[in-house]
């Protein structure tokens, strides 16, 4: 286990890299992933099972002893990255197949990895896992209602369907991991030293795939995907501080909440940009796991580092 501790540690410290990597291979070589495309609900699956069972008890006790941070941070999470999705929707004319796949990473719950990028920032780590555990919960309910509000002008929405499959790929895994943890809790303290090299692997083949199913369009309107991408990023991390900052939360929440804003879940919206609509509303959500990759580390290193500076200073 060991040997594959360092792996798997290797693979999350390079994962931006990895998710270039299998980007620019989908680009040069199309097919090279597209094996992986059937199977992209089912690798989002074990990513969120891996999840389940890492959740515990303290993971939900923030909610109770501190609610108004939480629900001000889930609330954040489910407006404010909506909004600005078809802010930049609208401004920029995009066409109705991409305007929705941006719109869906917008109203998706934050990933799993701004939970390492608030640690690395030196923010409130607790925050950020309790948004995140909890958005992702209320995922079935609102990222589908959010998407029909905001997205139903483009193309009909069924948000019934949206609800079923989010079930299907997050909700079923997490209470299966849940359960896992519960009944076999050494086992799964053991193995979850290796789920980063697990959800790294997930990632970076869901990447290759749909960049290299819509490679050619990618190619074509690269300059305006990628400006809507890290606009729509930068713009949430922003508007995450900003607002924190306003409501008086100290420096390390306002970080936790910057970065659970900014940060999304793109495999959800990839595999559900795949499975409901045209395949190149999967484009927005497969850009934002590469950009997201860059910018999440990027700040967190700013922030850390700022932090170290005002330590010395302060010494």
């Amino acid at each position: 286990m060991t040997f594959l501790e360092k792996i798997s540690n290797t693979a999350g410290k390079y994962f931006a890299v990895w998710v270039v990597l299998a980007a620019a291979i989908g680009l040069i070589s199309p097919t090279a992933f597209q094996w992986v495309l059937p199977q992209i609900a089912l690798l989002l699956g074990i990513i969120m099972f891996g999840m389940g069972m890492t959740l515990k008890g303290e993971d939900f006790k923030l909610v109770f002893s501190r609610p108004k941070e939480v629900i001000f941070g889930v609330i954040a999470q489910y407006t404010l990255m909506p909004l600005i999705a078809y802010g930049i929707a609208v401004i920029f004319n995009l066409p109705p197949d991409l305007a929705v796949g941006v719109i869906l990473v917008g109203t998706c719950p934050g990933g799993t990895s701004s939970n390492v990028m608030t640690y690395l920032a030196k923010g409130d780590l607790a925050l950020s896992v309790s948004m995140t555990s909890v958005s992702t919960l209320l995922a079935p309910f609102l990222t589908p209602m959010v998407t029909l509000w905001l997205a139903g002008k483009w193309i009909p929405i069924s948000a019934t369907a949206l609800f079923i499959s989010i079930v299907k790929i997050v909700l079923v895994p997490i209470i299966l991991g849940l359960i896992a943890r519960k009944f076999f809790g050494n086992a799964v303290n053991t193995g979850i030293k290796i789920l980063p090299l697990i959800s790294v692997v997930s990632i970076v083949l869901i990447v290759g795939g749909v960049v290299g199913v819509n490679a050619e369009r990618i190619l074509s309107t690269a300059l305006t995907i990628f400006m809507v991408v890290i606009l729509h990023n930068m713009l949430g991390y922003l508007l995450g501080y900003f607002i924190a900052s306003k409501l008086k939360m100290g420096e390390a929440k306002r970080r936790a909440v910057a970065i659970e804003v900014g940060m999304q879940n793109s495999g959800l919206a990839v595999s559900l940009a795949m499975t409901h609509f045209n395949p190149v509303a999967a484009i927005p959500a497969a850009i934002f796991s590469v950009w997201h990759n860059i910018s999440g580390p990027l700040l967190a290193t700013f922030w850390s580092n700022k932090t170290n500076s005002l330590d010395k200073s302060n010494a």
